[in-house]
């Protein structure tokens, strides 16, 4: 099944890398109408996936992130269209010429078929089809068997959109066997995909990274640290940790630490406490002596919970802070709330992330708050793509050399 889908995808992805600029934007236009006036179809199927995950007793958090409503997906319809005004990713082409008249241009191209393997978040079925298709490449989404319905749902909408437009059906697919065999054996078609790309949970990023003999991008772990400086505004500081836990707390960019400095912890961890009534604060023994709360364990640092739970712990300064950071943490979003500029000029110097915030929350990674549009995700390696990886980091590129006779 999966060597027939990747035949296909590869057949399609030709004619979708050859279409011009308007004829892709077409093609994410249908697709953006075509999810609207087909939301019932596609809620109808997501009955059936929530259905099953509240059988199987899914968290309140990740039931949110499975959820669709009309209003989401006319949220997703409208990330669709905000990906036709960006500009063409494949319109980039560099060009110079050498001493001897040889011409050398850089054209950007698409990588071909791109594989994204990903959890129970419908909506990534229709940001990475739409990212996908605006820059030319064909793709094939392998999703957990938590949303099997609503991606299948969502990619039939889509493919026929393509269709309706004269591009292949099967520029967008979504794998039915959400079994680990298939996920496997996608991870190691090498000459059949050109790039996979994992999203979701820390286990699964790292069984596609340590066993993927194809081409990978490390995204999505999200262990995000909040920390107080001494000079932190607390209205502030409050705020900030409220949103960056509580808005949304199932997604990569919620903070699941908070480090406080020694000198304010007594003031502003019972204005925590009773700012986050509803989290689980997991504190360290400096936390605990100040708050009622449940004493955490080594293993609580290095978790992302993706639920209402919170690592506390009391450090000495910006320097504790930074290495608790640069040990515990995933690359992904870290934040300080501070007043001094010195602390907050080390602490974006010296910590190790793809995103560093300066009072601001860690939920602003991502693709449609950079400007970038719907995201494929958040690179947390350094190679390649770093952060929200928008357009320009869907192609890669090739060189055309034109001379006259030149000979060297």
């Amino acid at each position: 099944m999966l060597e027939a889908m990747c035949k296909s995808a590869r057949e399609a992805s030709a004619a979708l890398g050859a279409a011009n600029t308007e004829k892709r934007n077409a093609a994410l236009g249908a697709m953006a109408d075509a999810l609207v006036l087909r939301a019932d179809e596609i809620i109808e199927a997501n009955k059936s996936d929530l259905a099953r995950a509240r059988a199987n007793q899914m968290s309140d958090a990740m039931l949110d992130r499975l959820t669709l409503t009309v209003d989401r997906i006319r949220a997703i319809s409208e990330s669709v269209k905000k990906v036709i005004a960006l500009p063409d990713p494949l319109d980039r082409d560099e060009e110079w010429t050498r001493e001897n008249g040889i011409r050398i241009t850089k054209k950007r191209v698409p990588f071909g078929v791109i594989a994204i393997i990903y959890e129970a978040r419908p909506n990534v079925t229709a940001d990475a089809a739409a990212l996908c298709v605006k820059s030319g490449n064909a793709v094939i989404l392998r999703g957990g068997k938590e949303a099997i319905d609503s991606n299948l749902a969502i990619a039939n909408v889509l493919s026929d959109a393509l269709y309706s437009v004269g591009l292949p059906k099967e520029c967008v697919a979504v794998v039915p066997d959400t079994s680990r065999e298939t996920a496997s054996k996608l991870m190691k078609m090498k000459g059949s995909i050109d790039l996979l790309i994992p999203r979701g949970g820390k286990s699964l990023i790292r069984s596609v990274v340590e066993n993927a003999t194809v081409p990978v991008i490390e995204t999505g772990a999200g262990n995000c640290h909040i920390y107080f400086d001494e000079s932190a505004d607390f209205e502030m500081a409050l705020n900030i940790i409220d949103n960056a836990k509580r808005q949304r707390p199932s997604v990569c960019n919620a903070a699941e630490s908070l480090l406080v400095h020694e000198a304010i912890a007594e003031r502003i961890l019972p204005l925590v406490k009773a700012r986050l009534d509803n989290v689980e604060l997991r504190g360290c023994e400096r936390t605990c002596a100040v708050i009622d709360a449940v004493r955490a364990t080594d293993e609580d640092f290095y978790t992302e919970y993706n639920d209402y739970i919170l690592a506390v712990k009391v450090v000495s300064g910006v320097k504790e802070a930074v290495a608790h950071i640069n040990e515990h943490g995933t690359g992904h979003s870290e934040a300080i709330v501070t007043e001094n500029a010195e602390n907050a000029d080390y602490f974006t110097a010296s910590v190790d992330a793809a995103a560093v915030y300066v009072n601001a929350s860690t939920r602003f990674t991502d693709g449609e708050e950079f400007g970038f549009g719907a995201e494929i995700g958040i690179s947390t390696q350094k190679m390649h793509a770093r952060g929200p990886m928008g357009l320009p980091e869907m192609t890669t590129y090739k060189y055309v050399v034109s001379g006259n006779g030149q000979i060297r």
